[in-house]
């Protein structure tokens, strides 16, 4: 080697060195920024997720809000009896709250499913964009405004209604009906949420290799048979993550939703478990009890949580977290 070749060659193995050096900072070193992100977040899920549990330690107090936490009695596990003495205000919300949920997974959980399937067979991707920016739409909507649109529309001096009596066609008590409320709220529901869930299945769809597509039109595969053998084996994963987290909440089924028509229906048919928390609780001041349903509610969303992962995991999948 020159001497003036030297120089240059020294050159490049400090580059190189340099360059082999810059990945093997340390993590926390090259990940400044977005840690400084997660701070509001964590902050967060600390003041309203993690710090608020502390607060189930009046479900084993007779709680008064006047004296605190710290000077309230505490009473072991009486506020625990309604779980086990048939309480029939507790059978009936618990009851209820079964029903809807059955009823949300068997009719609500497919149909973003169904809609992601025929949304992703659009030719049109201008077609495809403003009929998903359409059903995107009332996913932003509050539930009062739901609420108030449906009876506009289906109460007993709604539009449906107004038009009946105007063809001499009787009326059709919908809101209000307790036969038909359980269906109502199911309506509400895929009206309300259906095109915002399709934003995940579009997601894993837009994933598929289209050659897998093209492999299965030449052996001759119908598009059903390319939709059961290529479309579904692909959102196979994602379906049963979001079972798993929706069985994690399938003792919630819209609190808010339900309050706000708990009056036209009664309590009887109406009552599931977070309106008895929120009617014996916050209406009726029997705090302890409302904390001991509470935190039973939770403790079985994360055993059912645990218990289907774990049911995934012997299946092949994934799940929420690998094991």
């Amino acid at each position: 080697m020159t001497t003036l070749e030297q120089p240059a060659a020294r050159a490049a193995e400090e580059g190189g060195q340099a360059g082999r050096e810059r990945p093997g900072r340390p993590r926390r070193r090259r990940d400044t920024a977005l840690f400084w992100f997660l701070i509001p977040g964590i902050v967060v899920l600390l003041l309203f997720h993690y710090i608020p549990l502390l607060g189930n330690v009046i479900a084993f107090q007779d709680y008064q809000p006047y004296i605190g936490i710290l000077h309230s009695p505490w009473n072991g596990l009486k506020n625990f009896e309604v779980l086990f003495n048939g309480d029939d205000q507790f059978v009936r919300a618990l009851v209820n709250t079964l029903e809807l949920t059955l009823i949300q997974v068997v009719f609500v959980f497919p149909v973003p499913i169904l809609l992601a399937l025929a949304l992703n067979s659009l030719v049109s991707e201008r077609v495809k964009k403003w009929v998903q920016n359409v059903l995107y739409l009332p996913h932003f909507l509050s539930w009062v405004v739901v609420v108030a649109l449906f009876q506009q529309l289906l109460g007993n001096g709604g539009m449906l209604n107004l038009f009946l009596q105007a063809h001499d066609m009787g009326t059709w008590n919908i809101i209000g009906n307790p036969e038909l409320f359980k269906t109502l709220l199911t309506s509400q529901v895929i009206w309300k949420d259906t095109g915002w869930g399709t934003i995940l299945f579009l997601a894993a769809l837009s994933r598929v290799d289209n050659d897998l597509y093209e492999a299965a039109a030449m052996d001759g595969a119908s598009r059903l048979r390319q939709t059961w053998h290529v479309t579904l084996p692909a959102l196979r994963g994602l379906v049963i993550l979001l079972l798993i987290l929706r069985l994690g909440d399938a003792l919630s089924v819209g609190f808010e939703q339900i309050l706000l028509q708990q009056g036209g229906v009664g309590l009887e048919n109406s009552e599931v478990l977070d309106t008895y928390v929120y009617n014996h609780g916050l209406i009726g001041g029997d705090w302890g009890v409302s904390a001991a349903v509470g935190l039973v509610k939770g403790v079985i969303g994360v055993a059912l949580v645990l218990g289907a992962n774990k049911i995934a995991h012997l299946f092949g999948e994934e799940g929420v977290y690998k094991s």
